[in-house]
Formats: structure tokens, sequence, C-alpha cells
């Protein structure tokens, strides 16, 4: 045992992997606040708070809005042991690592899984969706918004539209995708979606915000048995967040510091906030381009804040993101799965979605890249510049802030 234990002095990093991105300084102050009790009148004022400010994010007017107390998983568990019964069918469309949790959170409620299935870095097509849910006629119907794993973004409309013919509850991962793109819960018809706290938030990780429809909340109180998951009961947390019953002792500084994270996206605004986002992405893609990389996922269906780059042949990934951490304190992370070794998971995301860090990680990862003899077509860095700077000069543009 050591004599002595210093205050802690973590090393600084750049956090531009797939999560936890960056915090806004006003999160890490909210932080530092007072703590109240978990039954304190304050502390439900402040979840009231949260309520509506998630509302405006996920684009929703549903009543049952709230914050369970855990990660993005707990977030994905919640809606799965909530909206999923032993025997039920549940039809879960598969593209990639979190699509694939949720069907083994499927399989261990007991419930009929299929799958609808396409390699990792694609997206389904409206026509196979509907196909599938037509002919399965599933109780649930679940699918990732936005896949962290592979960097696509899968449209949710036709998935809806089609689960709703047969009566079916639509389950939405949305963990990448609340705060950094539209996610529009209402108006595509989404009926359970979930998130995180430490991705397009900017906020610290141990928060899963999550929204219920009024669909789905009557088929919650109809439910025929208690959910197994006591923590994760979403008609306990309801019970506690809007009747103030306890049910556990609630984090008052996390929630402090969503309220305060949830404020700073309330002002920069939604539409601001996602221009931002889609213009550093493109930037960003406009820089790898231009070294000779290309990106995984077709133009259309990219996440705007989880870029994936495919690696040059030959090239070690381990060794670029150990150069990019050591060399310059840049954080990302590599694929995994069918993926291991072939991509870059850049995330350029909430807070940490600048100008600054796309010109920063595109000429550090050239260097790292060069580390291990490989030579870019052009200057990425150089590249990004001329896309910022056509972008500002031109009469079309919408003044997004980069």
């Amino acid at each position: 045992m050591r004599d002595s234990f210093p205050p802690l002095s973590p090393p600084k990093r750049l956090l531009l992997g797939p999560g936890p991105s960056p915090v806004e300084p006003r999160v890490y102050e909210a932080l530092r606040k007072p703590i109240v009790g978990h039954l304190d009148p304050y502390l439900f004022d402040v979840a009231a708070e949260i309520r509506e400010l998630l509302q405006c994010v996920f684009e929703t007017r549903n009543e049952l809005t709230l914050v369970v107390s855990g990660t993005g998983t707990s977030g994905m568990e919640a809606a799965i042991s909530n909206f999923v019964e032993p025997g039920a069918k549940v039809a879960v469309f598969v593209n990639g690592y979190f699509c694939e949790r949720i069907a083994e959170m499927v399989r261990r409620q007991g419930a009929e899984l299929v799958r609808l299935e396409r390699p990792w870095g694609e997206a389904f097509d409206a026509g196979e969706a509907r196909e599938f849910i037509r002919r399965e006629r599933p109780a649930v119907v679940a699918f990732v918004h936005g896949e962290t794993s592979t960097g696509v973004v899968q449209d949710g409309k036709a998935i809806c539209e089609a689960a709703h013919e047969v009566d079916a509850i639509v389950i939405a991962d949305t963990v990448t995708t609340l705060g950094n793109m539209p996610v529009k819960v209402d108006e595509t018809g989404i009926d359970v979606a979930y998130s995180c706290s430490q991705k397009g938030l900017a906020c610290t990780p141990g928060l899963a915000p999550i929204t219920v429809s009024p669909r789905a909340a009557e088929r919650l109180r109809q439910r025929s048995a208690p959910n197994p998951s006591f923590y994760l009961d979403l008609r306990l947390l309801e019970d506690y967040y809007h009747n103030r019953r306890y049910h556990h002792t609630a984090s008052a500084s996390l929630l402090y510091a969503m309220r305060e994270a949830l404020a700073i996206v309330h002002e920069e605004g939604l539409e601001r906030r996602f221009d931002r986002i889609r213009t550093n992405h493109r930037a960003f893609v406009a820089g790898v381009e231009a070294m000779g990389l290309a990106m995984l996922v077709a133009e259309p269906y990219r996440l705007w804040p989880l870029n994936t780059p495919r690696l040059p042949e030959g090239i070690d990934d381990v060794q670029v993101r150990q150069y990019l951490l050591h060399e310059f304190g840049i954080e990302v992370l590599g694929g995994f799965g069918p993926l291991a070794g072939k991509v870059l998971r850049v995330g350029i995301m909430g807070a940490g979605s600048t100008k600054e860090n796309v010109l920063a990680v595109l000429e550090a990862l050239e260097r790292a890249l060069a580390s291990q003899g490989w030579r870019p077509k052009a200057s990425g860095r150089e590249a990004a510049e001329a896309f910022y700077a056509r972008l500002s000069a031109s009469p079309a543009s919408t003044g997004a802030q980069a």
C-alpha cells in the first residue's frame, strides 16, 4: 500500500472517438454545484426542466419522457425489457454491433426473435423494410437510427409506417444521433426512443434519455406481467419523476449536468446545431478523400457525427490510434467485428464538432499514416480549409458556424 494518494490529475485528451465526446465547460461547472437529496423538490424541478428540454431535442410531445440512471445501454435495456414480453415476436433490423446487442437483449427476454440483416456499413431500403414487417407481423420492431459501429444512419419512416400497419411498437436507438442529427420522433412515428448523455448532448456519461409515445405508454399499462427488471421499470420511474415516489437514489450532480447540457442545445437551436455538425462532417470527408482515403459508408447513409474512413492496405490501426493519442492527445477508435483493422471511427460531434478539431485531426491523421510509410495524394487539412472557404464565399451559404 502506498503512503499517499495525491489528487487526481487526468491527462488532457481531445475526445474524437465514438463517445464520450468533449464536455461543455458549463456542464463541468454544473457538476460542482451542491447536491440535494433524491426526493428534494428542487431536484424534481430540475427533472421537469430536463423533460421539457428533452421533448425539444427528441422533437416530440410525449409526456412520458425522462432519463434513466445509467449509460446508453441502460436505455436500450429499459426499452427492451419494458416492451418485449416472453413469447412475443420481435423484428430487429441488424446491420451492426448495436443492432446485435438489441437482438441479444430480445433473446434474453424469452421473445421470438426474427432478423433482417444487411452487411455492416449498409442501410435498409424502404421496400425490404416494409416487406419484412408485413411478412413477419411482429409485436415489436427495433432498429438503430445511428449505428455507432459503422457510421450508418437508418431512415425510420418506412419502418414505422409498416410497423403501425400491423399494430407493432417501434423502438429506435438514437444513442449517436440525439443532439447531433434530426431524430423527429413524432414525425417519423417512433414509439420508443432512447439515447445517452455523453455524445451529441456533450454531457458526462451516466444518464440515458428515453421517450415513449402515448400508444406505447398504453401498451406498457396493459402489460400482462411486470417488468422483470425493477430498476428499469418505466412505470416505477414515471412514478418517481412525476409523482415523487421513491424508486432509487438519482444522482443530483448528473441531473444538473444533463439540464445544463440540454439548455446549451436549446440556446444554440437544433437547426443551427445540426447545420454546424453536418458542415464539419462534410469538411472532414473532403479532407480524408483528398488524402486518398475512402469512406466506408455511401454518402446518403453517412452519420454526420461519426465518420468511418477506410484504412489503406498494410496500415496498422492500433499503431495509428496510439500515434494520435501519444503525439497529439487525440482519441479515436477503430472498427470491430467484421470491420476490425479496416476503419477508424472518428467522432466529430456535440461540442467537439468544430472547425479547429476537424483541421487538427486531419493533420494528425496524416502524420500518423506517414509514420507507417503511407503518403497522401494531397493535404487533408488544406482540402478541408478550402471546403470551409468555399462555403463562406458561397452566396447560398446558410451562415452555419463551423
